[in-house]
């Protein structure tokens, strides 16, 4: 019997051991893009991502984990950031709000603010932004984060809609009023999940913007809404579970505010039938019922070529990094070779690819207890130092001996001419 139990508890180590993935190691993050000067400027000021990223030892390794306790957890010790909330009335009736932050705790000689789109029905309340917020006003970052409409329980839906996943007005609006409050001050955008598209999107649209904006950041973004929905409605590595999640959450903002959205008069209007809404099970399902109807799109296809960022990836001229994770189990791998071939063709552009990390973890140290601040966050500021640089052209005349010229030849970095897309260099 012992030697049965024995036999029981190895296979179920077994199993466990190969869920959390603990026989891999940690790997430098590769690096994809062309413009050599623009990698160096970023490398210069954080030098770190030319270094391997180590997830927390007992189950970092796994990207469900990472993912999962992203959803539920969010950080570690996460700080409440001091700011005030700006509401603004929009042409179409709808109330946006965004939270705004001073920078703390450093001195800075520009002025620069942080744009921040959070991810799909997330707000400056969530977690992940929060610690983020944190960490840039220590760097002496204003920061400013639109709260998608709908999302915060405590601001009324007084508009016939609520956020969607390729509506880039929202962010430009705050953005825009971000510009009147600072007209000097240097915007650098950054975008999670959803809010990566978003970013995307809108600095590829043909549309007035800012001339201040420095650059983007986008973070685990899928790019292609309709290749995702594609792989999310399959069962392999618990995608469809995924897909409920998110379904149940964007139908409870939905209900949440239904006296306004599913009133007689919007299902009048825009033949919403209240019972497919409810009974919905994928987001396809939702869409079909609800968003691509108030959106004004015959189809639900159509809703999600428009919304995509990869339609819209050509036209943007703002330098650009993005950030994936391969064990992501929301944007599999399949979808990151977008990523890849707009940074082999356009300057200014880079892109890092992480073997481990899952959909917005990137939790870093410790055997089991994460360290307060994750690698995604200090990443970011980085990148954030780094676009500045770049956008200052300091470091072409900097010292030689200051600009660390190794760097650059000892990092994991794959260069793509656009000529020929197999060259590494």
């Amino acid at each position: 019997m012992s030697t049965v139990l024995l036999a029981v508890v190895a296979v179920i180590l077994c199993i466990l051991f190969r869920i959390l993935n603990v026989n891999s190691q940690p790997y430098k993050p590769v690096i994809y893009g062309r413009d050599r000067n623009f990698i160096e400027n970023i490398l210069f000021i954080a030098p770190f991502l030319n270094e391997p990223y180590t997830p927390t030892r007992l189950w970092g390794f796994s990207g469900h984990v990472q993912t999962i306790l992203h959803s539920l957890i969010g950080r570690v010790r996460c700080p409440w950031p001091i700011g005030g909330r700006i509401s603004l009335v929009l042409p179409d009736k709808s109330t946006l709000t965004y939270d705004l932050y001073e920078p703390v705790g450093s001195e800075r000689e520009d002025d620069v603010t942080v744009a921040i789109c959070p991810g799909i029905g997330n707000t400056s309340e969530s977690v992940y932004i929060r610690t983020y917020v944190h960490y840039s006003q220590c760097h002496g970052y204003r920061c400013a984060v639109l709260n998608h409409i709908g999302a915060l329980a405590s601001v009324p839906v007084t508009g016939a809609r609520i956020f969607s996943y390729g509506h880039t007005d929202d962010f430009g609006y705050m953005v825009d009023n971000l510009i009147e409050r600072y007209p000097n001050t240097k915007l650098v955008l950054v975008g999670f999940s959803l809010g990566g598209n978003l970013i995307s999107k809108y600095l590829g649209e043909d549309r007035k913007r800012p001339l201040n904006i420095v650059g983007g950041i986008s973070i685990c973004q899928g790019y292609n809404a309709i290749d995702t929905m594609v792989h999310l409605l399959q069962w392999q590595n618990f995608r469809r579970f995924y897909l409920y999640i998110m379904t149940d959450n964007y139908r409870n903002i939905i209900t949440r505010h239904k006296r306004i959205l599913l009133s007689p008069e919007m299902k009048n209007r825009y033949t919403l039938d209240e019972n497919m809404i409810v009974s919905a099970g994928t987001l396809p399902d939702l869409d079909e019922a609800y968003s691509r109807r108030v959106y004004g799109f015959e189809s639900v296809t159509d809703l999600y070529k428009w919304s995509s960022s990869a339609f819209y990836l050509d036209n943007i001229k703002t330098p650009m990094v993005f950030i994936n994770a391969r064990d992501d189990p929301i944007v599999p791998e399949q979808l990151l070779p977008v990523a890849r071939e707009f940074v082999s063709s356009h300057d200014k552009a880079m892109y890092l690819e992480l073997s481990h990390g899952g959909h917005l973890g990137f939790y870093e140290g410790g055997l089991v207890y994460a360290n307060p601040v994750t690698w995604l966050d200090r990443a970011l500021a980085g990148l954030v130092g780094g676009l500045l640089m770049a956008h200052d052209k300091a470091p072409k005349d900097a010292p030689a001996a200051a600009r660390e010229p190794d760097l650059i030849k000892s990092a994991t970095i794959i260069y793509r001419d656009p000529l020929d897309k197999t060259q590494n260099l």
